[in-house]
């Protein structure tokens, strides 16, 4: 590897960890690179904020939400980062998911563009989606509350 890749791949991962992002990728004629970190999951306790007002951060989580009578079921997954979200992977594509649907764990479940990088959110859980909490193509904080999951038994 020479000494200018090294130093590339040094300073993307710097902003991977400055800016709290999971993936990067950065592509200059024949060089491609791309670093990519798991994100930890965190469960903790929360529900969507009645003012829609967002949080500030970035670390992807998923967490326990509260929505009807049983708020310990439902998983609420979070935007990671700020952004914009895009329920489909292009305009003319159909959405990743609908409420009702099921969905597998690391599923794509929508984007999150931000700084014109394409951000998969997957599903933490295996489940069923409850409710899709944000609009397509609106702005979206980091730890806003994106989805709602109802998780099966053992995922």
């Amino acid at each position: 590897m020479k000494s200018d890749q090294r130093k590339e791949i040094e300073e993307l991962v710097q902003i991977l960890t400055e800016q709290n992002l999971t993936e990067i990728e950065v592509q200059r004629k024949d060089l491609r690179i791309r670093v990519r970190r798991e994100s930890p999951v965190t469960p903790t306790p929360s529900s969507p904020s009645a003012s829609g007002s967002p949080k500030h951060g970035i670390l992807p989580q998923v967490m326990v939400g509260a929505v009807d009578a049983e708020p310990s079921r439902y998983l609420t997954v979070t935007s990671p980062i700020v952004g914009t979200f895009y329920r489909s992977p292009s305009p003319d594509a159909g959405p990743y998911v609908e409420e009702g649907d099921l969905v597998k764990k690391g599923q794509v479940l929508c984007l999150v563009e931000a700084m014109k990088l394409m951000n998969e959110i997957e599903s933490e859980a295996h489940g069923r989606i409850v409710k899709i909490l944000v609009e397509s193509a609106t702005p979206v904080e980091y730890g806003q509350p994106l989805f709602l999951i109802d998780p099966l038994p053992g995922s």
